[in-house]
């Protein structure tokens, strides 16, 4: 599931939101209230149960032969995503819909000197439609190509992939055992 051209897209396990309203999370680093949103780029990061924890990496230009085959895998593409094993069953059994938004009442925002990570408006934004079933969120790492890795524990491989030079990302890993 990606945006359309002028699109961003909003995850949700909720399919009846009719107006995406500026909030501050609870858990956010950000004081001022956002409606949030992805581009394609940063969608598949949304393929998970919301609570679920994760760590996913990719390749840049910037990353070397050595962190490529050592994390990613020699000849296994370009991404990977992990979970950890108690994850499993909600991975396979939540149902996630896509909200698809206009992209102009969106701009991008970023931790300083990182890249932008998400899409965020200051106004309430309707969707342009109603939320469409995202599927089987296995189906979708597998049809973007996308590693897929169950884990014990996050934190070893979240380790690796901070000292590394590919792009890396956890979200909701307070959610994640804890550190062995």
């Amino acid at each position: 599931m990606r945006p359309r051209p002028g699109e961003v897209l909003h995850f949700s396990e909720d399919p009846a939101i009719t107006l995406f309203v500026p909030h501050v999370a609870p858990t956010s680093r950000e004081t001022e209230a956002y409606v949030w949103a992805v581009d394609g780029a940063r969608a598949p990061d949304y393929w998970f149960p919301r609570q679920c924890p994760r760590a996913m990496a990719w390749v840049t230009d910037s990353t070397s032969d050595v962190d490529r085959e050592r994390i990613v895998g020699a000849g296994c593409g370009v991404r990977v995503h992990a979970i950890e094993y108690r994850w499993f069953d909600a991975m396979r059994d939540t149902e996630l819909y896509a909200y698809r938004l206009p992209a102009g009442a969106f701009r991008p925002i970023a931790s300083p000197g990182a890249s932008p990570h998400a899409m965020v408006a200051t106004e309430a934004v309707e969707p342009l439609g109603p939320a469409e079933p995202v599927g089987d969120l296995l189906t979708c790492h597998a049809e973007a190509g996308i590693q897929f890795r169950l884990l014990d524990n996050l934190w070893p491989f979240w380790d690796e992939l901070t000292s590394s030079s590919l792009g890396f990302s956890g979200i909701r890993l307070r959610n994640a055992k804890p550190r062995p």
